[in-house]
């Protein structure tokens, strides 16, 4: 009798989601770029698009049935070079590199905050591929790399736009990339828009109905944005970025001490 065969393994490299993963890691190769050549406003929108993209490549994947191990790996190497080396280097050109006017220490603490930051970036995606199906997908453990990196770049964005050079923040800019790096690693919970888990019916999942108050906030946004757009994501980015510390620090205050 002939032996049954093994079925055979699965080795497309699924197409449409891993070119919009590519798409999003040259946005913020560009980015790279784009700062060394001094152009600050334009690496901070391509990091911005890279984010775009990072949003649309995983739902496109689950939505057309193409999820694949490769995609997730390959999604985690995209997102360390879009949010994490983009964002560093970004900040290094426009102030970081400033630090060097102070003396030789101060000029190594800011390579070295760029450098916290990427090493930050990496090990919170390593850690966030550990814990894919362990956490509850309702939170965030430490502030996700796209966040992080948007607080970023809204800021420089911002700051440059004000007519503020990188040299005169140069110290507000290391005790940032500090910070948002230390955010990332943390252990501090940030809501992650993803709610729970479905209540079963007979038909299958039940649908997740989006209030309407939503959709206006996300029409309010999208107007802001049109209007002033760096002021805008700045000010989501921080309003995001101290959701976290926010809410913990209010669960510690209605937390009743034990008698």
């Amino acid at each position: 009798m002939e032996q049954p065969r093994n079925p055979p393994r699965n080795r497309h490299i699924y197409l449409l989601p891993n070119l919009l993963t590519t798409c999003g890691m040259f946005a913020g190769f560009y980015a790279i770029l784009a700062a060394a050549s001094g152009r600050f406003e334009h690496a901070c929108m391509a990091v911005f698009v890279a984010a775009l993209f990072d949003g649309v490549d995983g739902r496109v994947a689950r939505l057309t049935g193409t999820s694949s191990e490769f995609g997730v790996q390959y999604d985690s190497l995209a997102d360390l070079v879009s949010f994490g080396m983009a964002p560093a280097l970004v900040m290094y050109h426009w102030a970081l590199v400033g630090m060097k006017l102070d003396g030789v220490l101060p000029g190594k603490i800011g390579w070295a905050a760029a450098f916290l930051y990427m090493a930050c970036a990496a090990l919170r995606l390593a850690r966030f591929n550990t814990q894919i199906g362990v956490v509850d997908k309702r939170w965030f453990i430490g502030l996700n790399s796209p966040s992080s990196a948007a607080l970023m770049m809204s800021f420089v964005w911002t700051m440059n736009d004000w007519g503020y050079s990188g040299e005169e923040l140069r110290y507000i800019a290391v005790a940032l990339s500090v910070v948002c790096g230390l955010l990332m690693v943390s252990r501090i919970r940030y809501p992650s828009f993803k709610g729970g888990a479905k209540p079963e019916t007979p038909e299958g999942p039940k649908s997740e109905r989006v209030p309407f108050w939503t959709m206006l906030l996300v029409v309010g946004f999208l107007v802001a944005l049109l209007i002033d757009p760096p002021r805008v994501l700045f000010a989501v980015a921080v309003s995001y970025a101290i959701s976290g510390p926010g809410l913990w620090l209010w669960g510690r205050m209605r937390r009743k001490p034990v008698a």
